[in-house]
């Protein structure tokens, strides 16, 4: 595998905002549902964007909710400073080697505005692709770039930390890495469907990329 371009997931992957995102999604639903809901209910809607969270828990205050999501999530981000160790030089060294960088992420263009803000990331990447509040589409958003790139589906390697982003990648025939570094990742789900490779730190993730670039 010789890995021309590489396409990162953001949440659990790049920066540990899960628990960002869980905390944001409860200030806004738990008060316009009139009960608390927990993480397992939050997580069970994902795959769409936060609109499809939002729309999944409290459809019936489906604008003012997601008003508050972005309000919260905005607001939250300074409790949550740092990306993954190892995360920024990783992506300096691979914009050096003129590897091609996307950020293809569930969240919504919104909230991965914000953080790509806060975290100073939007000059590494030349492409992006966002949720939708539909659907999981993160199989046609690695098709897209990867065919904006003119590269074939192996020389594309998508990095994230989820189960859906196996099944998006099989789906769309590109070699996935799990990214197992995540305070919120289970390596037991990532597993048994079989990722090319799968990894626990960053830093183990960048010595088998390297030795992978042209």
């Amino acid at each position: 595998m010789i890995v021309k371009g590489v396409i990162f997931d953001f949440d659990g992957t790049l920066a540990d905002t899960l628990p960002l995102c869980i905390r944001a999604f409860r200030s806004s639903i738990e008060p316009r549902l009139g009960r608390s809901v927990s993480d397992a209910e939050i997580i069970a809607t994902f795959g769409p964007s936060e609109e499809g969270t939002i729309k999944a828990l409290i459809p019936d205050a489906f604008d003012e909710g997601v008003a508050a999501y972005l309000t919260h999530y905005e607001q939250f981000h300074a409790d949550y400073p740092d990306l993954f160790p190892g995360v920024q030089s990783l992506l300096t060294h691979l914009q050096s080697k003129d590897v091609k960088l996307a950020l293809v992420t569930g969240k919504g263009r919104h909230s991965a505005a914000m953080s790509l803000k806060f975290y100073q990331l939007t000059s590494y990447f030349s492409a992006f692709g966002y949720g939708d509040l539909q659907v999981n589409s993160k199989t046609g958003n690695i098709n897209r770039i990867r065919e904006e790139w003119q590269l074939a589906p192996e020389e594309v390697l998508y990095v994230g930390d989820a189960p859906s982003d196996i099944t998006a990648c099989r789906q769309a025939g590109v070699p996935i890495a799990a990214a197992a570094w995540a305070s919120t990742a289970v390596p037991a789900m990532l597993e048994p469907l079989k990722p090319d490779a799968l990894f626990h730190s960053v830093d183990s993730f960048r010595t088998w990329l390297f030795d992978r670039l042209p």
